[in-house]
């Protein structure tokens, strides 16, 4: 059978555009997979916050709870019973050591204080008549005009009357300390507190309230207790020499308020709560500081001179010890065995496992396993805002 011109035309026709169409399909597909973007090797890595670690100096610290109290306080007692006439100073206000506080009426004792002078002057003039008279009869005895009895009786009055002159300066100078005790005046400085008696009061010696409370706040001194187990330390600490810092900070959010020194650790441990008790003293001129006030105490007892440390929240722990997870520069997450000294303040000091500047993961341990990819939380936050 012979086919005709046209129909075989018509099939070159059909064949070269099929061709064509293949061939332009082919090109397509090729230039869409030249032209698409590269997969995001980030694009299945796991957002954490890193730290690099680091050198510093660390102190070490032991910390306790303590109770401010006044450096030496003083309860103002009148020593004598009188009439209150004068008060010479205003309560809540610093008086300084030697300041009249209070008047007593002096009249009573000076009274008494003028009947012991008076005394000694008759004494004393009795004393130089029998003296004379002793005199005298020793010369008679001489002579024989007078008997060594009488001598001897005559040296007996002088002595008695001798003594009854020491007796009355005895009793002057009491009387005259009675009297002092009419005016009083400030023990130490400080600040005085609530004036719990009034003039024109009749005040007595055995009044066990007093007149005024005088506590000295500058320098101020704080009470705290450590566990038994912190004496050893401190005491080795005592023992360099320099005198070791305490350092005051309040309950509520733990803001410094004074630096001062240790001085003293008791000379016994309390066998009831297993504690030691201390006291440091502090500089006090901005009043941070106030007797009966709470405040959370630090001892420092040594500082480790550039130390190596990480933030507590890298470290993290396990049934083979501590480890935390090193950033290589691949960006891979590993684990890295740690040796803790101690962690303090948020800060944990390595004493072996790392080196300066290596980075650590400090949250979002919980999503990693070693040879996990990472990304910096911030590198991600910034790439989302990015789109």
């Amino acid at each position: 059978m012979i086919t005709s011109l046209p129909a075989k035309r018509s099939t070159l026709l059909i064949g070269g555009a099929v061709a064509v169409l293949l061939l332009g399909a082919g090109f397509s597909l090729s230039h869409r997979a030249e032209s698409a973007p590269a997969p995001d090797p980030k694009a299945n890595a796991i957002s954490v916050s890193t730290a690099l670690a680091k050198k510093q100096n660390v102190p070490l610290y032991l910390e306790g709870v303590g109770t401010v109290t006044a450096n030496a306080s003083v309860l103002v007692q009148p020593r004598v019973d009188g009439e209150l006439q004068k008060v010479g100073f205003i309560e809540g206000q610093d008086v300084k050591a030697g300041q009249l506080l209070a008047q007593i009426d002096p009249r009573a004792l000076q009274a008494q204080l003028a009947q012991m002078q008076a005394q000694k002057a008759r004494d004393q003039a009795q004393l130089i008549n029998a003296k004379a008279d002793l005199g005298r009869y020793t010369t008679l005895l001489q002579q024989d005009a007078a008997t060594q009895q009488q001598v001897d009786t005559q040296k007996a009055l002088v002595a008695q009357l001798d003594a009854a002159v020491k007796t009355d300066d005895a009793q002057i100078n009491y009387a005259q300390v009675q009297l002092s005790y009419t005016t009083i005046t400030a023990p130490i400085s400080g600040r005085a507190g609530v004036r719990m008696v009034d003039a024109g009061n009749i005040v007595h010696a055995a009044n066990a309230t007093g007149l005024v409370v005088i506590n000295q706040i500058d320098p101020i001194t704080v009470l705290f207790t450590l566990p038994e187990e912190s004496v050893p330390a401190i005491n080795r600490a005592i023992g360099n020499g320099a005198a070791l810092k305490v350092v005051a900070l309040a309950r509520n959010n733990e803001q410094p308020l004074a630096d001062g020194k240790l001085i003293l650790l008791n000379n016994q441990i309390d066998t009831t709560n297993g504690t030691v008790q201390l006291k440091g003293r502090f500089p006090n001129g901005k009043h941070q500081l106030w007797p009966g006030q709470y405040v959370n105490v630090k001892l420092l007892l040594d500082e480790n001179e550039q130390a190596l440390t990480v933030p507590a929240a890298a470290i993290q722990r396990s049934q083979d010890g501590t480890y935390v997870y090193l950033i290589d520069d691949q960006e891979n997450a590993k684990i890295q065995q740690v040796q803790v000294a101690r962690i303090q303040d948020g800060v944990a000091v390595i004493a072996k496992g790392l080196q300066a500047d290596q980075r650590v993961v400090v949250d979002g341990q919980y999503k990693l396993k070693p040879g996990a990819r990472v990304v910096e939380r911030q590198t991600a936050a910034a790439k989302g805002s990015a789109k």
